[in-house]
């Protein structure tokens, strides 16, 4: 493919770095609901999502319930090997919404990250984060509640794809909670009476993102410092 993906882990690389990838990244097309991997899968391919497509990660818990640990959008990856060979998925990984993603293949980039330590640093760098958010995810799911998560993640999923107009629908928000649907809906419907959002068919719209913001936790705000942080260090021992 030619020039850079909308994704900032690749955008990030220098350009010694992305020529070691750039044979090996393909585009791909896929829809929300795309299943790329289910739990204890074999992971083959790293995929970059671009512009405001999102995946997510599905822990499963009781009564056939799953609970939503980690978004990831064009900041980011999945995908990324831990270490161990073969690399397995820990969760469902399904895309929420869909667009591009660039596909790499798992054994390009190792092979890639032998032959240029910087771009292996990149990826330990990225995935220390991604488990920070993990943990963070963890906490917060024990100790805020369901208003204060509800609202972290719309404004997750606002800050991804940008725009006011979220296309999410109750049954996605309820699995992000990990809550049934008509649960999802109150906390909808009094978000509504308060006129901080609105909903469309399969969207939902953000009226006042300040009142947003102030009802939310800030799970968001320790996430988006640590990357800032690791990303600021980053840059600076490439340069």
């Amino acid at each position: 493919m030619t020039g850079r993906p909308q994704n900032d882990l690749l955008r990030q690389l220098n350009h010694q770095d992305f020529e070691l990838l750039a044979p090996y990244l393909q585009p791909v097309e896929l829809e929300a609901s795309h299943i790329l991997h289910h739990a204890g899968d074999d992971v083959a391919a790293v995929h970059f999502p671009c512009g405001p497509a999102l995946v997510s990660f599905a822990v499963p818990v009781e009564d056939d319930r799953e609970v939503e640990s980690l978004l990831v959008g064009h900041e980011g990856a999945v995908g990324i090997s831990p270490g161990r060979t073969p690399s397995l998925a820990y969760s469902r990984i399904v895309v929420k919404l869909g667009g591009t993603l660039v596909r790499l293949p798992l054994r390009a980039l190792e092979q890639a990250q032998q032959r240029s330590a910087t771009l292996q640093e990149v990826f330990l760098r990225y995935a220390d984060c991604q488990f920070a958010q993990l943990l963070q995810t963890a906490a917060c799911n024990a100790a805020h509640s369901i208003e204060q998560r509800a609202a972290k993640w719309i404004m997750s999923a606002q800050e991804h794809i940008g725009g006011a107009e979220i296309p999410l629908t109750h049954e996605q928000l309820a699995g992000m909670l990990g809550v049934s649907r008509s649960y999802a809906s109150r906390v909808i419907q009094m978000f509504k009476a308060r006129r901080i959002l609105a909903t469309r068919r399969g969207a939902i719209l953000i009226l006042d993102a300040s009142a947003l913001e102030a009802r939310a936790c800030c799970c968001n705000n320790w996430v988006n410092k640590y990357f800032d942080e690791v990303r600021g260090a980053a840059a600076a021992a490439e340069g």
